[in-house]
């Protein structure tokens, strides 16, 4: 059998057509790492929040989870790389939330007031921890109950 040059020539296009889309795919996908300057807070806990999860302020990616270290006291250290132009106060407060009910975690960032800025290597001294569905429905509870007393 003969190969004709119109099949190979076809052929090459699609693999050309296939590998620009998969370029196009990434590069629209936000997977890439925020390379800049290095940020660190303290979690008790961190919810299910991986390396790699997006560091997010007012819903735009401004940074990378690099990395995650267990303590010796237990809380988890969590290291991200945060755009070297976005300048965040000392004041900032970091948390963990989930995209949605059940969707991914990421690091969220309420920027503070204070004159002085974060510089790489600083850490954030305000975290709030991730809040499980269980703990929330908890809480709800116990708003409801009246903080269980029972007065009648």
């Amino acid at each position: 059998m003969k190969k004709k040059p119109v099949e190979t020539i076809m052929g090459l296009v699609v693999l050309v057509v296939a590998l620009l889309f998969l370029i196009f795919a990434y590069r629209v996908s936000d997977l890439q790492v925020v390379k800049g300057y290095t940020l660190s807070a303290e979690f008790m806990k961190v919810g299910g929040l991986s390396i790699g999860s997006d560091v997010r302020i007012n819903g735009i990616k401004v940074g990378t989870v690099t990395a995650q270290k267990l303590k010796d006291d237990y809380t988890v250290d969590i290291i991200f790389s945060i755009s070297e132009d976005v300048k965040l106060p000392k004041d900032s407060t970091v948390s963990i939330v989930s995209d949605g009910l059940m969707g991914d975690k990421f690091v969220k960032i309420e920027p503070g007031n204070s004159a002085e800025y974060l510089t790489d290597g600083d850490s954030f001294t305000k975290t709030k921890d991730f809040k499980t569905l269980e703990d929330m429905v908890g809480e709800i509870i116990f708003m409801v109950t009246d903080g269980g007393d029972n007065n009648g």
